[in-house]
């Protein structure tokens, strides 16, 4: 039986990459039933908005989806579609691989870690105070009341982290650790500043490990743990990280490795699953066939293990490791003249063809 699968081919290069992926995850052979729905730009000159209901419906019906870039309107007062669906759809958490792969070169070739990052509180929860708001001044002389001075020309975002949020996604994290074979979590934090917001959240993952002792734990101040990741990132397995961080230290890493061309991701939550590359819409290049669509077919992986195809995304990870190491087909971003197509191609052929084979 076939799986129903949502794919949302976005603005930009994001329906070239989602194409490009399309025709790949279809060369595995395993029977996918796509149910395309436009969102995005598009879909604002059409529908008025950039996430129409029938998007989110198709993913409630689907369960999953495979989603392109997608680019927020500038001064529309249109939210960005990424955090609607995040909200929507509670997809606590995003997960964001960093893999040294083959024929890529970096400074680091040993590097094989994952971001968790809670994608629904902190600084990202959109709770915010203009300056000069009158309920921004409400806010300043309600704080002044608890001995706490704002100044009269200040914005003022609020930083929520709850026991609710932190524990579920510290629970995610150790039974995603266990089920892919991590054996090591590594919690960054600011407690030592940010008592009650970032204390909590360490509090919470230290109560969580206790009862996880199969699985590692260690916890790191944010600063230092940034320092560390430019060092000797080799060393860390699993970052469990507060949005803020997590949306800053995933792309440090995904730079690691090669850049975002080549960062795959997934918003997930306990019903469901939207699976997008990192990177943006770059619609500098959108039509000239110069994306590198590896980042979107890499989350089509992630998709179809999601799925429970886990054979077939290892065929896939396998076909893009021996694609890269050839060093033949390249987009241009990662130092070759090869086309998006050109590069889906020569994926979609190496997913049947052992190492060496012609």
């Amino acid at each position: 039986m076939a799986h129903l699968v949502t794919l949302i081919p976005g603005d930009g290069i994001g329906p070239e990459v989602s194409e490009a992926t399309r025709r790949v995850l279809d060369a595995t052979g395993i029977g996918l039933e796509w149910v395309v729905e436009e969102a995005g730009e598009r879909a604002v000159a059409r529908e008025g908005t950039p996430l129409p209901p029938r998007v989110l419906e198709s993913i409630r019906r689907t369960r999953v989806a495979l989603k392109g870039p997608i680019t927020t309107p500038v001064g529309t007062g249109f939210r960005s579609v990424n955090v609607a669906l995040r909200h929507e759809l509670d997809l606590f958490a995003a997960v964001r691989p960093s893999r040294s792969l083959p024929g890529v070169p970096t400074r680091y070739p040993g590097v094989d870690l994952v971001v968790i990052r809670e994608n629904t509180e902190d600084l990202y929860a959109g709770i915010e105070f203009e300056r000069g708001a009158p309920e921004t001044q409400e806010l300043r002389h309600r704080l002044m009341e608890f001995g706490h001075e704002i100044r009269e020309d200040a914005g003022v975002t609020v930083k929520p982290i709850s026991v609710t949020g932190a524990r579920r996604i510290v629970r995610f994290a150790f039974a995603f650790a266990r089920a892919h074979g991590r054996t090591s979590i590594t919690l960054g934090h600011k407690a030592n500043i940010m008592l009650f917001s970032d204390g909590l959240f360490l509090r919470i993952f230290r109560e969580e490990a206790e009862g996880n002792a199969d699985v590692g734990s260690q916890e790191m101040q944010i600063d230092h743990l940034s320092m560390r990741l430019t060092r000797s990132p080799e060393d860390f397995d699993l970052l469990l990280l507060p949005n803020l961080y997590g949306d800053i230290l995933s792309d440090l890493c995904a730079g690691l490795v090669g850049g975002l061309g080549l960062a795959p991701g997934a918003n997930l939550g306990w019903e469901y699953a939207v699976f997008e590359p990192v990177h943006g819409s770059a619609p500098d290049i959108a039509g000239t066939g110069r994306a590198n669509p590896l980042a979107m077919i890499l989350s089509g992986a992630m998709l179809l293990r999601h799925l429970g195809e886990a054979a077939a995304a290892r065929s896939v990870e396998e076909a893009v490791d021996r694609v890269l190491s050839e060093g033949i087909v390249r987009t241009p971003d990662l130092g070759g003249t090869a086309s998006t197509n050109e590069v889906a191609a020569a994926v979609a052929s190496a997913l049947h063809r052992e190492d060496g084979q012609e």
